[in-house]
């Protein structure tokens, strides 16, 4: 055999061992992060979301617990009710969260600026037609100490009533409300007795 057959032969066989040969970091595994890192990876994602949550029930989102039974049984007394700030252009029943002399109140929409309100014997009319409120268990009827019928809601007003036609502060009281002192809109309530 040549000494040039033997060299190539010897050259392949290096070079077969060679590519068997693990090259340096090939099969190892990369360095794991230090626990340090990972708690502060942790702490950031926490940050982040306690953040992201802050700003949406600051700006966009609330919770106010209901303190009295003017929306009973629809709101009890000390149901946690979640509203939705942004959208001021109720609808004729949301359930509107705003604030009279210092305290939260919880009230249904019955009527929106340019409708004319009256409380007959019959009960709610507005626009001149008897209200049909198949949620409601109580008779609608005036207050002795409340405001003048008919009424006719302004312009940025909404007329509200509670639920609990018997007994709840309401329109019936102290008139319109302006919808700039709203807080907004009533989404879902939590009951008091599943937390």
């Amino acid at each position: 055999m040549s000494s040039s057959v033997a060299a190539a032969r010897t050259n392949t066989t290096a070079r077969a061992q060679a590519a068997q040969r693990p090259t340096p970091g090939h099969g190892r595994q990369a360095p794991r992060p230090s626990v340090g890192r990972e708690l502060g990876a942790l702490a950031l994602k926490i940050a982040l979301i306690t953040l992201v949550a802050g700003l949406l029930f600051s700006f966009v989102y609330g919770f106010q617990r209901n303190l009295e039974p003017g929306m009973d049984p629809a709101v009890k007394d000390g149901d946690l009710a979640l509203f939705y700030r942004l959208d001021k252009s109720y609808a004729i029943g949301d359930l509107l969260l705003f604030t009279y002399r210092g305290e939260s109140q919880i009230r249904r929409i019955v009527a929106r600026a340019g409708d004319v309100v009256d409380i007959t014997d019959s009960g709610l009319v507005v626009n001149g037609a008897l209200q049909q409120e198949p949620n409601i268990y109580q008779k609608t009827q005036r207050y002795e100490d409340g405001i003048a019928f008919p009424v006719t809601v302004g312009a940025g007003q909404v007329f509200v009533l509670g639920d609990a036609r018997e007994n709840a502060t309401d329109s019936r009281v102290y008139g319109p409300v302006t919808l700039k002192d709203t807080a907004g809109t009533v989404i879902t309530t939590i009951r008091r007795r599943n937390l």
